[in-house]
């Protein structure tokens, strides 16, 4: 099968990828890295990622993709606690963060610029080691893919560990799923697709794992940037590409005469997750691109569930579509039993294209979101007469901005410890670029006399930035609820009044 691999300025065909990812197994196996083992990756969108993914891939073991925003201590943490054999990071991304890590941790750099084919072998150089290394020739195993950290229901990171295939069952297998990607991203044998998501959230990590699988072309990119995906979808004649709400925000800010002036009339499929879709802005990402406009509803845990496309979201403004091929969807009351069409409850679903899964060192949290045999992750909807999924809330706090889950349990902790501070509350308000934004009310000590501007900035050093309250209000005093808590439920509420969704 042909292929083309794009990355910046490097281009791989399908058996030059193939052949790098070989001696990524082959270097990573003389390291002593094996079946069921985990690797971090600190990298940017690059050919590396690719190289590394294929490599798991063959030799079995799981990459845990690392959120390059984070702190040297948010770093250290997943490292820690994925049990990761070894650290593959940018050269940049490593000087920040180094001084955290485990002592005796290996560790391999990719360095600026460099491609390969230097010549010179560097214990820690990324390329340099590649191409050191045969061919890897080690038996056929059943591959792995990404051990993604996520909070669930709970602002404690926890590591989604998906059981393999077994070997003789993995093409059944790999056909279910590839037949549940194609309805939820569009990808398909053939696909020229283009994903500028960064590869370290769940789901661009799987439209790039199946993307290396089943496309002629895939392209990606560092960063976003709106001219550019317009560039690169009118150069490539990309069919498929993968985007966030955000990305439509920045999108249809560019003048629209700029606009017009790409040629986008090879796109297929414009995919989203990660993130609700105002209906709104996905009326006018249609109204621009046509009925190309596809949306799902996934998780790290549960897979892709539902998908809706751009005929169904006009005549059901807000839905987030039905289940995706076996999947099951149903909605509990809070007394355990299942609401009838219309009735807001707790949401629990299973796709069972996907093997199951556990929580990295937390057998106990995987047990706490399960009932009779669906997984709950703290999302409030319902169903329609005609099954249609309409997801209303969170029983969670969870904050999601610009496809990024933020959790307020961990700020709030970090506030805690600044002096002065008597109690505080985090949560999500709507934003018309992010989808929502966080704001923070905390209400000081008696006689503390505390700066807000101040304030940020300490905590931009503790926590990465993107988790930093965009704004922080000073409250003489909190309002309650009768058991004493925050009342963040009524907090929040005023700021979503009017909005058709809630989240």
């Amino acid at each position: 099968m042909s292929g083309l691999f794009i990355a910046g300025d490097t281009q791989l065909d399908r058996a030059q990828l193939i052949s790098r990812g070989e001696q990524v197994a082959a270097g990573l196996s003389a390291m002593g890295v094996q079946e069921g083992d985990v690797i971090a990756v600190l990298l940017r969108n690059g050919m590396p990622y690719l190289e590394i993914i294929a490599a798991c891939k063959r030799l079995g073991c799981y990459y845990c993709p690392i959120n390059w925003h984070y702190t040297a201590d948010e770093v250290t943490f997943l490292v820690n606690d994925s049990g990761a054999k070894l650290l593959i990071a940018e050269e940049d991304l490593w000087q920040q963060i180094w001084t955290a890590l485990p002592r005796g941790l290996p560790v391999l750099r990719v360095m600026p610029g460099a491609s390969g084919g230097c010549g010179v072998f560097e214990a820690n150089d990324y390329h340099a080691w590649r191409d050191a290394q045969a061919p890897y020739d080690g038996p056929l195993v059943a591959p792995r893919g990404h051990m993604a950290y996520t909070s669930g229901t709970t602002g404690r990171p926890k590591g989604v560990v998906r059981q393999p295939f077994p070997v003789d069952r993995l093409a059944h297998h790999l056909a279910a799923v590839e037949s549940v990607v194609e309805t939820a991203y569009g990808l398909r044998k053939g696909s020229k697709a283009l994903l500028p998501a960064p590869i370290y959230h769940s789901a661009p990590s799987v439209f790039a794992q199946v993307a290396l699988r089943v496309c002629d072309t895939l392209v990606l990119t560092s960063r976003f940037d709106p001219l550019e995906v317009l560039r690169l979808i009118e150069q490539h004649r990309i069919d498929t590409v993968y985007l966030v709400p955000i990305m439509y925000v920045r999108l249809l800010k560019v003048d629209a005469r700029t606009r017009a002036g790409f040629d986008l009339s090879s796109l297929r499929f414009v995919a989203s997750t990660g993130a609700p879709c105002a209906p709104e802005l996905k009326r006018a990402m249609i109204d621009w691109l046509g009925p190309v406009i596809h949306e799902t509803y996934a998780s790290s845990e549960a897979g892709m569930v539902t998908a809706i496309d751009s005929h169904e979201a006009l005549a059901r403004p807000g839905s987030a579509g039905r289940p995706i091929g076996q999947a099951q969807v149903r909605i509990y009351a809070e007394d355990g039993s299942v609401c009838p069409a219309g009735q807001v409850g707790k949401i629990y679903v299973h796709q069972p294209a996907y093997a199951d899964f556990t929580y990295r060192n937390h057998a106990e949290a995987r047990q706490a979101v399960e009932r009779d045999g669906l997984i709950g992750l703290g999302d409030l909807g319902y169903l329609d007469a005609d099954g249609f999924l309409f997801v209303c809330d969170r029983e969670s706090d969870m904050v999601i901005s610009g496809g990024v889950n933020i959790y307020p349990a961990e700020i709030e902790h970090q506030f805690m410890q600044y002096p002065g501070v008597a109690d505080c509350a985090v949560f999500g308000v709507p934003d018309d670029e992010f989808g929502e934004r966080l704001l923070a009310l905390v209400q000081p000590a008696p006689d503390a006399v505390l700066q807000a501007e101040d304030m940020l900035a300490w905590l931009s050093t503790r926590i990465a930035r993107y988790k930093v309250p965009r704004e922080l209000r000073l409250q003489d005093a909190l309002p309650r609820d009768d058991n004493g808590k925050i009342a963040k439920r009524r907090l929040r509420a005023q700021f979503w009044e009017g909005h058709q969704r809630k989240v």
